[in-house]
Parts: structure tokens; C-alpha cells; sequence
């Protein structure tokens, strides 16, 4: 009891200034404050007194709405929380790790707890690393795409916990993306580390609704379910525009560049750099073949914390600036199809891995054949209302 009180007036210090930006002006009506998951400390101290914690964070775990509020380590270690381990995600602990880069296992400096990394070769915790613990709290600020991998992280903690009887309690966070329902569905033989489960690109749903829909639908392995439990947030609704505090990865550095996202990321399939070695990444695409098409561009550089060795690093790239463009509420498909037709070879201008994206192979050969937006968007609806169908058991917000 002390403890909980000790740490009420402690969270109060920390926290005074933890209001959303976008809620309503306080001289007119009483100001909603948003209360994320890690903000609701009580509540934590509750489920995690007397036990062995684990958690699977990075840099977006902190308290309060400022980008250097206290981290939830930071937190748990100073009021006393057995915190045994730490897991970490692509990117890595403190999120300045390209995409894709191998993050090896190391110990936090200022909380002393080891950290497990998963991703590169080994994406689902080890018995090894459960054994010792009772429950394992996770906090990351996704932004509701199928291809950022936080959810792919998610599904393989829920299916190890499952295996080894321990417990997960989501640390809720709102999704920047909350309204955006929209893209193809992504089919079983495209399953892959950026593509788990059969939903749109844009899923609508914050990680507490989303880990509730990997064990209702039986995503887990043998149809195991995992012990979950979800802190959700007060005061947030998807319909309320969100400002992410953190930037949630290295290459997504600002809300405009998370919301046009669902729709720009396709272009990491194509031979096109996508701004990774610009300060505008997500905003911005290009590739040398394109001068003369378009009057912008810019040169990918080694920028470190961000990008160390961007696709056509120190070569001009010619094409689109979508910096100014307005954000769009669905996945846009207009900038990938404008600079297909005006890419001079086109039997070069997609990759491999575009398919792993889309989630399926009908969206390339929709392009190629001349398929506008509209007439390709009309494809996705059947899927999207069957999904939209199944999402409703799982919401646990306006």
C-alpha cells in the first residue's frame, strides 16, 4: 500500500503534462486527458506485485505524451517492480536500428536488465528466456499496418507464452491509423515475418484489439491460446486524431510520413527508393531511370539512426514529393500506378518482395495491366467486409 502510494505521488510529477495535444481547448469544455496503458501505474502494480517480470518494449514505451517522457523500465525499476527481463523488437531497445538489421542481446546500461533481442534469426523467445518469468507486459506504439512488424513480434511472445503457461497483459496505445480499414487481404502462401495473419494492410485496430484477434481466431499454432489480458486506454477513440509522441521506427519520423505509410511502403517493392538516406522517408520516391519524368529529387545518403546503407545511396532519384500531400483515408494506390507508367523499363520496376507486401500476386499484375485505382479497389471490398465482419468481436473502443 505504501508502495502504491509512494508511486501515486510520484506519477503525478512525472505526468502533470500528460495531455494529448489534440483534445479540446481547455478554456471552453473539460479537457479529456489520454491515459495510455503504461499510464495507469496502479493498475500495473496490481497485476505485477509479487512476480518475476518480462517486458517487450522500445524506445515508444514511456510515460506521458512528451517525447522524452520516462521511459516504462525506467519507471518499473524505480517503484520496485521485479523486472528480470527485457525483450526488444526490430530496431532494436531504443529504436535506432535500420530495418531489417540483426540486433544482437545485450544488458540496458542504466536499468542493468538483460535484454533478449527478437528479431534476425531469432524472432520467438526461447523457453530458456520464460522459465524464470510469471507474466510479460507489452508496450510499443504500432501504427496499424499489416507490414510493420511489431504484430508479427506480438504473435510469436503470444504463441511462446502459450507453449511455456505464462501470461501477457498488452500495455494499450492508440493506433495513428485507427480509421484507415483498407487494402487487399493478404493470403496464406504470401505469409511471411511482414504479413502473419489474413487482414488488410490497414487493420484498424490498436495492438490490445489485434493480440484479442490472433487468439479468437485461433492464429496461434494448434489453435492454442494465450493467457492475455489488456489494459486499455482511457479517453481515446479512433475517430480522434492522434500525434505520435516517439517516432514509432527510425524511417517513420513524423505523423504525416505514418499516415501516408499504408500506402507509400508498397514502393519497397519496387526499385524505387522510398527516402530511406533522406530526412523524408515515406514521403518522398524515386529512382535515377526517371529524370525527365519529374522536376523533384533528391540523393539517399548514409544518415546513421536512421538509414547506414540506403537502396541507391548517392545517386539522384527522380520522382514524387508527397510531403505536401493531404493524408489520405485509405490506401492510396495513385503514386505507385503513376510511376509504374512512367518508369521506362517496366519489366524492372517491381521486386520479389512485392508481393510479400501486397499479400497477394493479383495487385502487380493489376497494375501491369493498366487496372485504374477505382477498378482495383473495387477487388479488395469482399475481403474487407469479411474482415470488417470478424474485427467487430475484438474492438474495445468507439
Amino acid at each position: 500500500m505504501i508502495r502504491v502510494l509512494i508511486f501515486s505521488l510520484l506519477i503525478t510529477l512525472l505526468c502533470s503534462d500528460c495531455r494529448s495535444a489534440n483534445l479540446s481547448d481547455p478554456n471552453t469544455e473539460k479537457v479529456s486527458v489520454l491515459a495510455c496503458g503504461a499510464d495507469q501505474m496502479d493498475v500495473i502494480l496490481k497485476k505485477t506485485a509479487g512476480k518475476k517480470v518480462g517486458v517487450f518494449v522500445n524506445h515508444t514505451a514511456v510515460l506521458g505524451s512528451k517525447t522524452n517522457g520516462t521511459h516504462l523500465v525506467d519507471t518499473l525499476k524505480k517503484v520496485g517492480v521485479n523486472l528480470v527481463r527485457i525483450f526488444s523488437p526490430e530496431h532494436g531497445f531504443r529504436g535506432d536500428a535500420d530495418a531489417g538489421e540483426d540486433v544482437g542481446n545485450s544488458i540496458d546500461p542504466k536499468s542493468g536488465v538483460p535484454i533478449v533481442s527478437l528479431y534476425g534469426p531469432n524472432k520467438k523467445p526461447k523457453p530458456e528466456a520464460l522459465v524464470d518469468l510469471d507474466v510479460v507486459l507489452f508496450d510499443m506504439q504500432d501504427v496499424g499496418v499489416r507490414f510493420f512488424t511489431y504484430i508479427s513480434s506480438l504473435h510469436y511472445l503470444m504463441e511462446a507464452c502459450a507453449e511455456q503457461g505464462k501470461k501477457v497483459i498488452i500495455l494499450d496505445r492508440p493506433n495513428p491509423n485507427g480509421e484507415m480499414i483498407d487494402g487487399p487481404v493478404l493470403e496464406k502462401e504470401f505469409k511471411s515475418f511482414v504479413g502473419m495473419h489474413p487482414i488488410p494492410v490497414a487493420h484498424g485496430m490498436t495492438l490490445g484489439e489485434y493480440a484479442q484477434m490472433i487468439n479468437g481466431e485461433g492464429w496461434l499454432p494448434g489453435g492454442k491460446k494465450c493467457e492475455l489480458e489488456v489494459i486499455t486506454m482511457k479517453n481515446w477513440n479512433r475517430q480522434k486524431p492522434y500525434s505520435v509522441p516517439n517516432k514509432p521506427s527510425p524511417n517513420l519520423p513524423n505523423d504525416h510520413a505514418i499516415n501516408m505509410y499504408p500506402s507509400t511502403c508498397f514502393f519497397e517493392g519496387t526499385v524505387l527508393s522510398i527516402g530511406r538516406g533522406t530526412y523524408h522517408p515515406f514521403e518522398v520516391a524515386g529512382h535515377p531511370d526517371l529524370k525527365g519524368m519529374y522536376a523533384y529529387s533528391f540523393k539517399p545518403v548514409s544518415i546513421p539512426g536512421m538509414s547506414k546503407t540506403p537502396p541507391l545511396e548517392g545517386q539522384e532519384c527522380y520522382g514524387l514529393d508527397m510531403r505536401e500531400e493531404p493524408v489520405p483515408h485509405q490506401v492510396e494506390l495513385r503514386y505507385l500506378i503513376e510511376a509504374y507508367q512512367k518508369f521506362p523499363n517496366k519489366d524492372k520496376f517491381f521486386i520479389p518482395y512485392f508481393e510479400k507486401l501486397a499479400g497477394t500476386a493479383e495487385l502487380r499484375k493489376q497494375i501491369i495491366s493498366g487496372l485504374t485505382a477505382e477498378q482495383i479497389r473495387e477487388t479488395w471490398k469482399p475481403g474487407l467486409e469479411a474482415f470488417k465482419l470478424m474485427r467487430k468481436k475484438y474492438l474495445l473502443y468507439p
